[in-house]
This record gives structure tokens, C-alpha cells and sequence, in this order.
């Protein structure tokens, strides 16, 4: 029996401020730029400003990529491009600087943090700092066996909500999220078509490096078997994760929960990210409010799982390579809206026109309105005469 209640994160998590975000539409009236005319960057700013709680907007300034990384026993089916337990290999590349992720972190930077929560390898092969959260060696296969046991599971979740208050405590105030994981899509669509009720067909894509048809049916096949073990337990979100997750995606759903709680908003990368957030979303239904999602990779449970929680992609790149990479390209983006919605100058206001002393007055007699200080018909009539007898 678990000793962790997630139910405590409806109560902690609250929306970004509602007054702050009107006080920014307000401001967003007034700049010179026509409202409308920025796009969804207007949407941006003023989202960005309720969540930081300041009109103007603060700009971002310190934002950290952190990605969770585990190895899936599943991958042992065939189900990635990749060989089962090579996740550390991929993990060693983003350290050595060799991967997307870290050529675009140099480009624009960010600092990128890895947490190794169930990599298959040696744990001295990686550096200290790496594997210090590090629940177990690899995962179960999910489509015949637990992926984690229960106090696994609550051992990772706990390990995600200590990161994210390492993180807000560290002055981190965005974050851009991803995974390094083989075999994590597959995790990532059960979870997926668990709490979307769908069937395994609808939510299996391609993975990050694409696969096949035949690899594709195998992996459609194992989220099938999966998804009968998931649908008994959906009512316990930890023991759902424990069931068809594996720790970095248990991790990853703690920190996005915990981030929701400490205010500091996340921008998800793909499937993985989203299906983490599904999960989220189920455990406290205003954690979403707090997340941006990056790009539209083309996986279809990340279609889904976004749907589902009505959150809009920014990009549309078809960037599936994981890592955080597509939410990396998103990030100028952020930091362009909110450049843009606290530096744009306001208009000048007009100056208001000068009051005339004119006072109208209305004089009921024959019907007829007269204006002071204005001869009336009367009057001009008998101006002719006037001056003839002066004449």
C-alpha cells in the first residue's frame, strides 16, 4: 500500500492568475501593434504573464532542458529501431554533446540536465549526478509483467517532484522537457489509449527512429497485450504507472505535477511528455494550465494525448527524434512573446478635444428652440428694416 496520496495535487495545484492574464489582455489593447495582428504569440505572452504573475511579462531568462531517461524491457520485442538497453549509449551522446538536443542547447544557451531513472548499464559508466535518482536497471515488459513495483513506482514519483523543487528552488523559471528512453513510445501509447479509451491501432506511430511495418505490428501487438493489464488498474494513476509506465515516465509525471504546484511552467516535447501529462492531467485537472506543447511530432498518441487536454502545438515540424529537441525550437518562440508583449511601446493616448463654452438653451414658446447668444428668425427679420430706417 502506497503511502503517497496524489490527490493532495488537486488541492495544491492552482490555475496561473486569472487577474494577472486580464491585466495583460488589457495591456495587449493598447500596445501599438493592432491586437491580433502577433498570431498566437499574443496567446503566448499573456499566458506567460498569468503564469509569472507580472504585467509586463518577465522575460525568460533561465530556462533548463531536463530530460528522464530509462530503458524499456519491452524494446526486447522488436519494437524500436533501436537494439533493447542501448538508451545509456543515447544518454552518453547527449553528455558528449552529439545529439540534436545538445547542438540546439549550445545554439540557444540552455543548460540540459539528464536524470537516469532506469537505465539498463552500469551506473559508473555516467557521471554521479546522472544516476543519484536511479530507481532500477531497466524496466519490466510490460505486455507480461509490471514495469516497476508499487514502492518502485512511488520511489520514482518522488524522485520527479524533488527535481522540479530543485529546479524552481535553483531560479529555473521554464523548462523545457523530454525523455532519452528505448522502448518509452510504446509505454507512452498504452498510457495513452488507457485513459483516452481508445484501441492499441489508433495510438502506435513510428517511434523516433522510424520502424517498419513488421516492427510496427509487433509494437502495435505489445501495446495490445499491455493495455488489457493497464484497464484493470486506471482508477490508481500510480499503480497504472507502475503497471505499463517504467520509472521515467512515473518520475516525469511527479515533476510536472510537482512543477504545476511550485508555478513554473514546462513546455512538453512528444509523446512521451504527453502521455506523462495525461496522467498528470488525470491525478489534478488544472496541472495543464501550466504546460505548452512544443510541436506536433506526427505520433499519434501525442495527437491524442493533446487532445485530450485541449493544448494547441506550437510548431509543426514533424520532429521525432525525442530528446527535447522539438521543444527546444519552440522556446524562442516563448521567449520572442514574451520580448514582444513587454517591450512593444503602448499608444499615446489621445488628447481629449477642448470643451466649448456654448451653453444650449430651450425656450418653449411657438415651438420654436433658440440658441443664446444667436438671433432667433424673429429677430432676423427685423435686421433689414433696422438699418433701412438708419438709412
Amino acid at each position: 500500500m502506497s503511502s503517497l496520496n496524489l490527490d493532495d495535487f488537486t488541492d495544491l495545484i492552482e490555475r496561473p492568475d486569472g487577474g494577472v492574464r486580464r491585466d495583460a489582455e488589457a495591456r495587449r489593447e493598447r500596445l501599438v501593434v493592432p491586437p491580433g495582428a502577433l498570431g498566437r504569440l499574443d496567446d503566448l505572452g499573456e499566458w506567460l504573464a498569468a503564469a509569472r504573475s507580472a504585467v509586463p511579462v518577465r522575460p525568460v531568462e533561465r530556462p533548463r532542458v531536463v530530460l528522464f531517461a530509462g530503458d524499456h524491457k519491452v524494446a526486447e520485442l522488436g519494437v524500436s529501431a533501436r537494439p533493447a538497453s542501448s538508451a545509456g549509449e543515447l544518454v552518453r551522446e547527449v553528455l558528449a554533446g552529439g545529439r540534436p538536443v545538445s547542438v540546439l542547447a549550445r545554439r540557444l544557451g540552455v543548460p540540459v540536465r539528464v536524470v537516469d531513472m532506469a537505465l539498463d548499464c552500469d551506473p559508473a559508466t555516467l557521471p554521479a549526478e546522472v544516476v543519484r535518482h536511479r530507481v532500477r536497471r531497466g524496466g519490466g515488459r510490460i505486455d507480461v509483467e509490471d514495469a516497476l513495483t508499487l514502492e518502485e513506482a512511488e520511489a520514482a514519483f518522488r524522485a520527479g517532484v524533488a527535481i522540479a523543487d530543485e529546479e524552481a528552488d535553483s531560479g529555473t523559471d521554464l523548462v523545457i522537457l523530454g525523455d532519452v528512453s528505448v522502448g518509452g513510445t510504446t509505454a507512452a501509447g498504452v498510457l495513452v489509449a488507457a485513459l483516452c479509451g481508445t484501441d492499441a491501432s489508433v495510438v502506435t506511430g513510428r517511434g523516433g527512429l522510424a520502424i517498419d511495418d513488421l516492427a510496427w505490428m509487433r509494437k502495435c501487438a505489445a501495446i495490445r497485450d499491455a493495455l488489457r493489464r493497464a484497464r484493470p488498474v486506471l482508477g490508481d494513476q500510480l499503480r497504472l504507472l507502475a503497471t505499463v509506465g517504467g520509472a521515467d515516465l512515473t518520475a516525469m509525471t511527479g515533476f510536472l505535477l510537482q512543477s504545476a504546484v511550485r508555478k513554473m511552467p514546462v513546455i512538453l516535447d512528444g509523446v512521451v511528455t504527453a502521455a506523462c501529462a495525461l496522467v498528470g492531467q488525470r491525478i489534478a485537472f488544472r496541472a495543464p494550465d501550466w504546460w505548452l506543447a512544443a510541436h506536433d511530432s506526427g505520433e499519434p498518441g501525442q495527437a491524442k494525448a493533446l487532445d485530450r487536454m485541449a493544448l494547441e502545438p506550437l510548431l509543426a515540424q514533424g520532429v521525432r527524434v525525442g530528446e527535447a529537441t522539438g521543444a527546444l525550437l519552440a522556446l524562442p518562440l516563448v521567449q520572442a512573446a514574451a520580448s514582444l508583449a513587454a517591450e512593444l511601446p503602448e499608444r499615446p493616448e489621445e488628447p481629449e478635444s477642448p470643451e466649448t463654452p456654448e451653453t444650449l438653451e430651450t425656450t418653449e414658446t411657438t415651438g420654436t428652440t433658440e440658441t443664446a447668444g444667436t438671433a432667433g428668425p424673429a429677430e432676423t427679420a427685423k435686421a433689414p428694416a433696422a438699418t433701412g430706417e438708419e438709412a
